[in-house]
C-alpha cells in the first residue's frame, strides 16, 4: 500500500503557485513599491501577471494599505 505520490505532487504545486508565491509576491511589492528602479518595476509586473489568480484569492486577506506619515 504506498500513497498516490502524484496528486500529492499536484496538491503541493498548487499550494505554492496559489499561496505561497503569490503571499512571497505581496510583502516583496510591499517593501520594494516606492523605491524600485525601473528594470525592477518590470519584474514587479511580471509578478503579478504571473501570479494574479493567488493574489486574487489572497487579497481579501492583506491590507497593504500606506501607514500614516510621522509628523515631527
Amino acid at each position: 500500500m504506498s500513497l498516490p505520490l502524484v496528486p500529492l505532487l499536484y496538491l503541493a504545486l498548487a499550494g505554492a503557485y496559489l499561496v505561497v508565491m503569490p503571499a512571497l509576491t505581496f510583502l516583496y511589492l510591499n517593501n520594494r513599491w516606492y523605491t524600485a528602479s525601473s528594470i525592477e518595476r518590470v519584474l514587479m509586473y511580471f509578478l503579478v501577471f504571473l501570479f494574479f489568480p493567488g493574489l486574487l484569492l489572497l487579497s481579501p486577506f492583506l491590507n497593504f494599505r500606506p501607514q500614516p506619515r510621522q509628523m515631527s
